[in-house]
């Protein structure tokens, strides 16, 4: 498996509040299913994003495709294969 950051710019903060449920219902079902190992807003309001587990670019990008941020144009999106490293440290912090 490999990992990819899909990061989610805005593109109508309008269609954004309109399609947000359905966004977030769309990520938790991804996670159900072990796509998705984390995801967030960023904190200025420009958009989000996504951190995917797929075995190919395309696969990822035909998850993006399906987002519906995405299917509505109120996101566009933009994937990079990000090379996972983990502070092991921190794993272990009770």
């Amino acid at each position: 498996m490999r990992y990819y950051a899909v990061l989610l710019p805005m593109i109508d903060v309008e269609k954004s509040i309109q399609y947000r449920t359905q966004h977030l219902k769309y990520l938790e079902d991804m996670r159900n299913a072990g796509h998705i190992i984390a995801n967030g807003r960023f904190a200025d309001g420009n958009g989000g994003m996504v951190i995917y587990r797929a075995n190919s670019i395309d696969e990822v990008t035909e998850f993006a495709k399906k987002d519906p941020y995405v299917v509505h144009n109120a996101r566009e999106y933009v994937i990079h294969e990000w090379e996972l490293v983990l502070n092991e440290a921190l794993l272990h912090i009770e």
